[in-house]
């Protein structure tokens, strides 16, 4: 299982948000440099959000983004603000690895089929934000129906992995709800990775068990709660 620690970015600055609120916002320096903390501490991949775009802007933080690919040569996969083909192409072509697409996917399905033949399955990952059973889209406000019915037809479109964020403990640091992890995982046949609540060593063993293919590690990292080599090895 491989772990992506999260450099998220909104007004320039790595932050970290609780429950996906911009006003919970707690920053945490230079995009760069918190990537390259990481790095050093072992990890070789990314998860990347440009919130300025989720919020609204989504060429907001290119040439930072740009820079983070550019300096660290890992995977990354990025999402964020991404409404549109245009805009994953935009970033595919700037060379993260994966665009993370969410609200796009449920408006515009076939988006995932055009992009998966343009650039290969491998660099599409759909979103599935769950809280309650029900995919959250448009900022998690809305509710669009059952997480897994979507998660099911994302793939048959041809999206060669997903994200999965339980919404409902994203941000708290209380631990991941496994069931609806599971069930994700048991329903697909392509790689999940976890975000939401992972927030202790058991979080990943757990995760690991369940058969995730990643996990992301965000507010428990930053606060020092889970410590970054104690999830790396707990994935040996």
């Amino acid at each position: 299982m491989k772990i992506f620690p999260a450099v998220d970015i909104l007004g320039g600055r790595c932050v970290q948000l609780v429950q996906g609120k911009r006003e919970s916002a707690t920053a945490y320096g230079d995009p760069l440099s918190c990537a390259t903390r990481w790095l050093d501490e072992g990890a070789r991949a990314l998860h990347m959000v440009n919130l300025d775009g989720a919020f609204g802007t989504s060429s907001q933080n290119a040439g930072l983004i740009a820079e983070v690919i550019r300096e660290t040569g890992v995977e990354i996969e990025l999402g964020g603000g991404i409404r549109s083909i245009d805009d994953a192409r935009r970033w595919l072509e700037t060379g993260v690895d994966r665009v993370i697409i969410s609200t796009l996917a449920t408006q515009e399905p076939e988006c995932i089929r055009a992009l998966s033949r343009e650039f290969g399955r491998d660099r599409v990952m759909p979103g599935v934000d769950a809280r309650d059973g029900q995919i959250a889209v448009h900022g998690w406000q809305e509710m669009a129906g059952d997480y897994i019915g979507w998660a099911k037809r994302f793939e048959e479109l041809g999206a060669g992995s997903l994200l999965y964020t339980n919404v409902d403990v994203e941000g708290l640091q209380q631990g991941v709800r496994f069931e609806p992890v599971k069930r994700l995982i048991d329903a697909v046949g392509i790689p999940v990775v976890v975000a939401g609540g992972v927030s202790s060593r058991s979080d990943v063993a757990g995760l690991k068990d369940a058969g995730a293919f990643g996990a992301v590690l965000g507010s428990a990292l930053y606060s020092g709660k889970i410590k970054l080599k104690d999830a790396l090895e707990e994935c040996k």
